[in-house]
């Protein structure tokens, strides 16, 4: 199959609806996305990058800077720079490693099976880890591969982003103390810079009042201005208000009676 037999057997599997949300909002239409996705593969090549070149790969992250090729070129650089930068976070990722397969086990990084009523990921973080036992590296190591393998071939996470949750109910100060400043930073450069997303929501549920002054910190010196317009952050007592939009049957069982309870318990 040629490249461009392949990028057109890309297009042909998207709805009428998704070409259209892609054209609106990404910028991409059956005109434009060969050449850019040639282009792109060409300086990849080009430049001895030794990132994957298959169409769905490079679409992803051009969907991701809404087909700037600028932006594109800049994000996939990060995105290699950043796995040999750390390698604490990507290197030595065998899943059957008992200290990982330990983590994946405990559900520390949850794709939910199905996608919320617009079309988007959810993906929820949870701190539940014992930190005497592992770091904050390991569960960020162990989360990256979750995240890899979810956004590796799903057309609607690449279409219509995510919505990240991150459970804070577990956290305690050990927890904190493993948040230096080098992992906040890398975290969201990851976030921002590198990976091939674009995150719709960024939810902050169950939250102590001790973990707000970091998220306030977070928030003020390295987000982006846009991130922080969709950043929420909710309490032990508001965490209900976070699934009010969003369909119960997707959350897992504990979250769907949070929003259940709050149907009938409303204040």
């Amino acid at each position: 199959m040629t490249d461009s037999q392949s990028c057109n057997s890309v297009a042909h599997n998207l709805t009428i609806e998704q070409k259209e949300y892609a054209a609106k909002v990404l910028n991409e239409s059956d005109e434009n996305r060969e050449n850019a996705v040639a282009e792109i593969r060409h300086w990849i090549q080009e430049n001895d990058l030794r990132a994957r070149t298959d169409d769905f790969s490079i679409l992803r992250f051009l969907r991701a800077c809404k087909f700037n090729i600028e932006n594109t070129k800049t994000k996939l650089r990060n995105y290699q720079k950043q796995r040999v930068k750390l390698p604490e976070w990507y290197a030595n990722r065998d899943p059957l490693h008992p200290k990982l397969q330990e983590l994946l086990d405990m559900g520390i990084c949850l794709p939910l099976r199905k996608l919320d009523d617009q079309g988007r990921m959810v993906i929820i973080a949870r701190l539940v880890h014992n930190p005497d036992i592992f770091t904050l590296s390991d569960a960020l190591k162990v989360s990256s591969m979750v995240l890899d393998v979810a956004i590796r071939d799903s057309v609607e996470a690449s279409l219509y982003g995510f919505v990240i949750i991150i459970e804070l109910g577990h956290a305690t100060l050990h927890y904190i103390a493993q948040v230096t400043p080098r992992i906040i930073i890398n975290l969201i450069h990851a976030w921002q810079g590198c990976y091939p997303v674009r995150i719709q929501l960024l939810n902050y549920i169950n939250t102590p009042e001790f973990t707000k002054q970091i998220i306030a910190i977070t928030e003020r010196y390295f987000l982006s201005k846009k991130l922080k317009q969709r950043l929420r952050i909710y309490t032990y007592s508001t965490t209900r208000n976070c699934f009010i939009n969003m369909p119960a049957n997707i959350l897992p069982v504990e979250y769907g009676l949070i929003f259940m309870i709050s149907l009938f318990h409303p204040s």
